[in-house]
């Protein structure tokens, strides 16, 4: 019996493997759940990552945190967080400030604007994700944290 992505996918032979069939399958659910996310963030236009950057900087609180924290902590990596913060900056959603000890850092901080757009997203946003995975119910969702975890390197 072929598999759902194998269906979508509109394949005529199995997967090679059920690890390539598992990894096309977390690539199509990501696709089709970022999807869900992006119209919300998208009239309020932000990407993805900028979205979750300012989650990060509003977790971080007022003292803020250097670019590096920031990659760190990010869902996706971007390697140019530089310019994203750029972006943000000039929509004045965060601010930016050099260090006085060491002038190599550089502290980024949401703003009011930027904790203002985030409060009109959250609502929003977690209903997507209400509707998202809403129907799995709580032991079937501790299931997929668990296997989601598992499966990436040093899960």
């Amino acid at each position: 019996m072929a598999g759902k992505a194998q269906a979508e996918l509109k394949q005529t032979r199995p997967f090679e493997s059920p690890v390539v069939e598992a990894y096309i399958n977390v690539l199509r659910t990501a696709d089709a759940l970022l999807r869900g996310t992006e119209e919300i963030l998208k009239p309020a236009g932000l990407s993805g990552t900028q979205y979750n950057v300012l989650r990060i900087l509003r977790g971080a609180g007022p003292g803020g945190l250097a670019c590096r924290e920031i990659g760190e902590r990010m869902i996706t990596r971007d390697p140019d967080i530089t310019r994203l913060l750029d972006r943000l900056e000039g929509r004045g959603l965060v601010t930016r400030k050099r260090g006085e000890k060491d002038r190599r850092v550089v502290t980024t901080r949401i703003t009011a604007a930027g904790l203002r757009l985030l409060k009109g997203l959250d609502r929003p946003v977690l209903e997507v994700h209400e509707r998202q995975f809403g129907h799995l119910g709580r032991r079937r969702m501790q299931a997929l944290i668990r296997l989601l975890e598992a499966a990436r390197p040093g899960g």
